[in-house]
């Protein structure tokens, strides 16, 4: 990737074209690791999309868009929410191909943001990843994220099952 500046922001309702085209191009990139499938995505109403990009403003959870200066495009999006029990939840985790990678610096950059936000509601973060994402687990790992050892079944096909990982803020 050549060096291009990433402005890393709140999403809002009036972004929501943007939430949408994001998260299609998540779905296609890697199906495993959103628990939705491309097809109910590409089905849902505006309304819903209106919905998604309010949790970038909404209490209770933080939505990060991560923006490509020198284009315009959202190139990464990251957020999180708070669970009726447990810690601050990471959730919606993805960086275009073109901005992958440590030297990037975009997965960094979002996760950042997110654990700021986590930081106002709890003294740790957890997150759910499916057991077959090993690129995700690894970095997870590499930030400070340890497996519990509790595993939660993954509902959609292919299965398996999705590992519970945890930092201390």
């Amino acid at each position: 990737m050549a060096s291009t500046t990433v402005t890393i922001r709140p999403v809002t309702e009036a972004d929501w074209r943007e939430v949408r085209t994001l998260r299609l191009e998540m779905l296609r990139d890697t199906p495993i690791a959103f628990g939705e499938t491309l097809a109910t995505a590409e089905n849902h109403p505006e309304a819903e999309w209106r919905l998604r990009g309010r949790r970038g403003t909404d209490e209770g959870s933080a939505s990060f868009a991560a923006i490509d200066e020198s284009t315009g495009s959202w190139v990464g999006t990251m957020g999180g929410y708070l669970p009726k029990t447990g810690f601050p939840l990471l959730v919606g985790v993805y960086v275009a191909p073109s901005h992958r990678g440590r030297a990037a610096g975009v997965t960094d950059a979002l996760l950042d943001a997110v654990e700021a936000w986590a930081k106002g509601h709890a003294n740790a973060m957890a997150l759910h990843v499916h057991e077959d994402n090993a690129r995700a687990i690894r970095y997870y790992a590499g930030r400070g994220f340890t497996e519990t050892g509790r595993k939660l079944p993954y509902e959609l096909a292919p299965h398996g099952f999705e590992n519970e990982m945890i930092k201390a803020l």
